[in-house]
């Protein structure tokens, strides 16, 4: 453990050296770390490999302790998530007091927690008792957070799926599914009333799946393409990504509000699936990532929203073994457990290769000296 303290200190050191290099490294995405797999690496060695990457958000599924604990006193904002499951019992006040106390109270400050995610793609399913149990446990975690004295630094959402919208083209035409408006239109002000983001988890790989034959591929992949254009309000969109996003603003408004901010919660590509799903190779989702990295480096809005910077967390940091499922499931990963990118979009990262047994110290400080060796070009090579 020793071995392992020594090169954290040294790499958060050497990353402070040169402004330079951080400004390379920086990225504008953050990522979203799943850990449904029996393989992936400790969350220790997970924290120098995104901090390598200058990685600066974290949304979780959970409120792992290991994962927010190893990323103590990092500069990593965590979105953590309380599961489905849970709802029921956070309608009530005290046991989402108390949830709260257990989850999120220790690790502050010292861990950056400041979002929590109630619940994943509910409106989205088939569940009504889930449906109406969301939005008062969305309140009534906020209402903790109040209490506790948290909600300026930790706010409160839900992520939703495209399945609540009815209607998405044009995008200017976009509304929600009239049997979710009940749920949606209060929750909507609940987001306008404590001022937390919409969160939408939008993959243009889906419709492309779906209609291989109808959609063009570039026009998914971020790549060259004719486009199209809005009947109503004559935009132009030249890729899916941003009429999604535009299309749940239009739903919104069409609800009263010009006052919720969307994000994406998730998008991405997986680099393989079954037979029967269209486009899932390394090479389209090395192009969808890569391109997707490069539009957000310029920091744009969408053509409905042009002042308003999109802002994305990307679907996943691994391929996760165990996701039940397709094939697509399971390699949505823009890295392998070992961690080997699963292609290359040019992220440099570094995974320590440590183990804590007595007899390793001659390995540790191996694996020291390589990693200086690594980081050292590597800063050189950014100035």
């Amino acid at each position: 453990m020793a071995s392992y303290t020594v090169l954290f200190k040294i790499i958060l050191v050497l990353l402070s050296l040169s402004d330079s290099a951080v400004h390379v490294l920086s990225l504008s995405f953050g990522i979203n770390y799943g850990q449904i797999a029996n393989n992936l690496p400790s969350p220790s060695r997970v924290s120098v490999l995104l901090q390598t990457l200058n990685v600066s958000r974290v949304k979780l599924y959970d409120a792992d302790p290991n994962v927010l604990q190893a990323f103590s006193n990092s500069q990593v904002d965590f979105i953590i998530g309380l599961g489905s499951e849970n709802l029921q019992n956070m309608k009530d006040p005290l046991k989402a007091q108390a949830w709260i106390q257990q989850h999120v109270q220790p690790h502050l400050p010292q861990t950056k927690i400041t979002c929590i995610t109630v619940g994943n793609e509910i409106l989205g399913g088939n569940d009504t008792q889930l449906m109406s149990n969301l939005l008062p446990a969305m309140q009534s975690v906020h209402g903790a957070l109040v209490d506790l004295g948290l909600s300026k630094q930790v706010t409160v959402t839900t992520a939703h799926s495209l399945n609540i919208l009815g209607n998405s083209y044009p995008p200017s035409s976009g509304s929600f599914r009239q049997d979710l408006a009940q749920y949606i239109q209060p929750i909507l002000s609940f987001h306008a009333q404590v001022n937390s983001p919409f969160l939408i988890n939008a993959y243009p790989y889906f419709a492309y799946k779906d209609n291989p034959g109808e959609v063009p591929l570039e026009y998914v992949l971020f790549q060259p393409n004719s486009g199209m254009v809005d009947s109503v309000t004559n935009l132009h969109y030249d890729n899916m990504l941003d009429a999604q996003i535009d299309a749940v603003y239009a739903a919104i408004k069409a609800m009263g509000h010009t006052d919720v901010e969307v994000r994406i919660s998730e998008t991405g590509w997986p680099s393989k699936g079954d037979p029967n799903e269209a486009g899932a190779t390394p090479e389209n989702a090395g192009l969808y990532n890569g391109n997707l990295m490069r539009k957000l480096e310029e920091r744009k809005g969408t053509p409905a929203k042009p002042s308003v910077p999109i802002d994305i967390y990307v679907f996943a940091l691994f391929n996760e073994d165990l996701k039940p499922g397709p094939a697509s499931e399971r390699n949505y990963g823009l890295y392998y457990p070992d961690g080997t990118p699963v292609y290359d979009i040019g992220f440099k990262g570094y995974l320590p290769q440590l183990t804590f047994t007595a007899d390793s110290n001659k390995n540790n400080v191996l694996s020291i000296f390589n990693f200086l060796i690594f980081l050292t070009v590597y800063l050189l090579s950014s100035v």
